[in-house]
């Protein structure tokens, strides 16, 4: 039997994993928890085979949405033998090569269908990860340095250039030639228009800590 633990911030999506898990022979919940940021502790005292792990979720306590990605590497770390699927709902940029580095063995968009998950399960269960490849949900993956998605990212929660070269400890200059890359890249002429556009799209989640 394979125990499942889901961390998942949407009531009715987790009601249908739940169910639809519960509907196999060889599979069976034994927990779950809207906040990644419980996931550690739950996994310590319930010892699952594998975790689901929705990469933005409602925090438990005020603040912004818990990463699921984060908290799953620090399961990874402590609980090497559970074995972690990522699920988003999000054609987010960053989120495909995060989660390979936090050590997640597998990543799926939340549209995939009842067998496709259940496949997914199965593999990674067995060793074999699945990674969508190329991951090409967005037009712009994996075509940013990491220095200009976090600009991107600064730009799309409302911080000015003089406010991003001091977060970053730059000049303003080496924010302008960023700001210029991914101008260059998006075919924008704008940095503020590709943020609405790419909050908009779910291209960036701009805040998830």
């Amino acid at each position: 039997m394979i125990k499942i633990f889901i961390v998942e911030d949407q009531t009715m999506f987790r009601d249908t994993l739940e169910y639809m898990i519960n509907g196999q022979e060889d599979m069976e919940v034994i927990g779950t928890t809207d906040d990644a940021a419980e996931a550690l502790d739950l996994c310590r005292k319930l010892n699952p085979d594998l975790v689901l792990m929705d990469v933005v979720t409602k925090r438990t306590s005020n603040g912004p949405p818990s990463n699921g990605i984060r908290y799953s590497a620090e399961i990874r770390k402590e609980l090497p033998d559970i074995k972690i699927v990522i699920m988003t709902g999000y054609p987010e940029i960053t989120f495909a090569e995060e989660a390979r580095k936090a050590g997640a063995h597998s990543f799926l968009q939340k549209s995939m269908d009842k067998e496709h998950l259940l496949y997914v399960i199965h593999s990674t269960m067995k060793g074999v990860g699945f990674y969508p490849g190329p991951f090409d949900s967005s037009p712009f993956a994996g075509k940013f340095s990491e220095t200009e998605v976090l600009v991107i990212r600064l730009v799309c929660q409302g911080l000015e250039r003089e406010e991003i070269a001091e977060k970053l400890s730059v000049s303003e200059a080496t924010v302008k030639k960023l700001i210029k890359g991914v101008l260059d890249i998006t075919g924008f002429d704008s940095i503020a228009k590709f943020a609405i556009f790419a909050v908009g799209k779910g291209y960036i989640v701009p805040e998830i800590s």
